[in-house]
Parts: C-alpha cells; structure tokens; sequence
C-alpha cells in the first residue's frame, strides 16, 4: 500500500467493527480562486459564476464559486486523512456514488472539510471489500453543508 494513507493500517475486523460509527473529520481545505480556476482549466468548465469575479458579483451568491465537481473532488484526500487503511490492502479503487448532492455552494475563499461515517463493511469475494461511507462535506461557518454523498469503494486484498 502506498504511502498516503495517514493513519496505520487496522485489521480487516477492526475496520468492520467500525461500521456505523463516525470515523472522524478531515482537515480543511482551502477552495480559494487560485484553485477554482485551475480546476476550471483542467475540466473546460468556465462559466462566469466560478472564474468571473466581476460577474459573479451579480449572482445570488455575490461572489463566485466552486464547481461541485471541484468539491466532490476533494474527497479523495479528505478520505486519506481520516480513514484507516486496512492490512494487507494491495489497491482500493473508487466505486462510485449510490447518491451525491451539492446542497449549498461553496464561495471562493471558504474552507471545507469531510466527516465520514462507514456505513458497509462487506466481503464480495475473499480478497474483495466493499465499503460504503457516508461523507458530509461541511463549510466552515455555515449551516448547511456543501455536499453529502454515499460513497462506494472497492478494496482488495493478497
């Protein structure tokens, strides 16, 4: 298993032994313009409301803001923060979404962060896990979240 994964790895039972309960939350992350257009730039996403400061302006949101994508994005590292990797994983691979919403936007300057739940825990095959986590991306200082997702993975193992 490579190297970024921020915790030490727990036994298969003591990752299964986790579900339903909160793993914890994640550091926050900056969504400053910087990163927004960058973003913009590598999906060809350019509407004013993320990259126009001046536009944006006009909107709802008195600013602009980042892409949901941009956000959704940012679950891979906020994962590698907060849940532990499991012995004798060779990969683990995204399975994808069973639901994702973006509840609230996220203004340009705000900080996000990930509070994971690991819902599922379950063996497919010997050497295949599925897991299910419950992700609510929280906005610092705000009341509603950015996004709340069920989030599949699929871990493998020697």
């Amino acid at each position: 298993m490579n190297k970024i994964w921020k915790k030490p790895p727990i036994s298969l039972q003591a990752y299964q032994d986790m579900v339903g309960k909160e793993i914890g939350l994640s550091s926050w992350h900056l969504l400053d313009q910087n990163r927004i257009n960058a973003f913009a730039d590598v999906i060809e996403d350019h509407q004013f409301i993320h990259v126009d400061p001046e536009g944006a302006k006009q909107t709802p949101f008195g600013t602009t803001i980042a892409h949901g994508f941009l956000t959704m994005s940012l679950l891979s590292i906020m994962s590698y923060e907060v849940m532990p990797a499991i012995e004798g994983t060779t990969m683990g691979v995204n399975y994808g979404f069973d639901k994702l919403r973006f509840i609230s936007p996220v203004r340009s300057g705000s900080r996000v962060r990930g509070r994971f739940t690991l819902t599922e825990a379950k063996l497919r095959k010997p050497n295949e896990l599925q897991s299910r986590t419950n992700v609510t991306v929280e906005i610092e200082g705000e009341d509603k979240p950015a996004l709340v997702a069920d989030w599949l993975g699929l871990i493998y193992f020697a």
